[in-house]
């Protein structure tokens, strides 16, 4: 073999190499291009449509014989919520027209606590709100798993506020999943997916939500909240709501 015929063989032998190469490199391209479409897919935002369809047969098995057990075929239309902060307890209800009387359907434990008894005055107090609030929205891309919003502050915190002369209330509180808060109201991820159905499937809004220090339906007394002087006004309202 001449050296003319054998550069002439290596040159096949390593343009064959580079086109192997280059596949190769091309197909590594394609199979990381693909994992990095997978996991934009898996991480696209949830809706209130995808959560039901994820979790709407779990949560009516969970559900479905306690609301029929309260006389509801199907989710109640309307629905009230009520927290009560000392028994870390909430209570839902329903009625299926506005001419009935409620009806119990469940109640759910915190699964986590901060502050203490007592309006929330301002940003960073760890305080979980009291007062009458309302549903103002559901996020299905929490990072507590699922979460319902809490008007707060409402006219009321903002006018005592103004009183006082407080400014930063803070915001952004929730119902959500999880067992963390710091003022918040967690219930657990499974207790919060029946929760967002159930909020989900209520045709008629706004939907009451009542945060009471301790349950003044049963006779007890107003708690005696010592960095404010408008506790009893504030109570009085929550004991008539409730």
């Amino acid at each position: 073999m001449t050296m003319d015929t054998a550069l002439r063989k290596f040159g096949i032998y390593a343009l064959i190499l580079a086109i192997m190469l280059t596949s190769l490199i091309a197909a590594l391209r394609l199979w990381r291009d693909n994992r990095v479409s997978s996991r934009v897919l898996e991480k696209k935002p949830r809706t209130n449509e995808t959560v039901a369809a994820q979790v709407g047969s779990k949560v009516w098995n969970g559900v479905g014989d306690e609301l029929n057990a309260a006389g509801f075929e199907t989710y109640p239309p309307f629905l009230r919520i009520l927290a009560f902060k000392e028994s870390r307890k909430v209570e839902i209800y329903g009625r299926t027209v506005e001419s009935e009387s409620w009806r119990w359907i469940k109640q759910y434990d915190f699964t986590a606590f901060s502050g203490k008894l007592g309006p929330k005055l301002k940003q960073g107090d760890l305080q979980i709100p009291e007062g009458i609030y309302q549903i103002e929205y559901l996020n299905p891309n929490s990072r507590y798993h699922l979460s319902a919003k809490i008007s707060y502050p409402n006219e009321f915190d903002r006018k005592m506020a103004q009183k006082d002369g407080r400014t930063n209330l803070g915001g952004d509180i929730f119902i959500h999943g999880k067992a963390v808060t710091i003022g918040c109201i967690p219930i657990g991820d499974r207790a919060i997916e029946e929760l967002y159905l159930l909020l989900m499937h209520a045709h008629h809004h706004p939907i009451p939500c009542i945060i009471a220090p301790r349950d003044f339906r049963a006779g007890h007394t107003f708690p005696k909240i010592e960095e404010i002087d408008w506790e009893a006004e504030l109570y009085a309202s929550i004991a008539e709501a409730l």
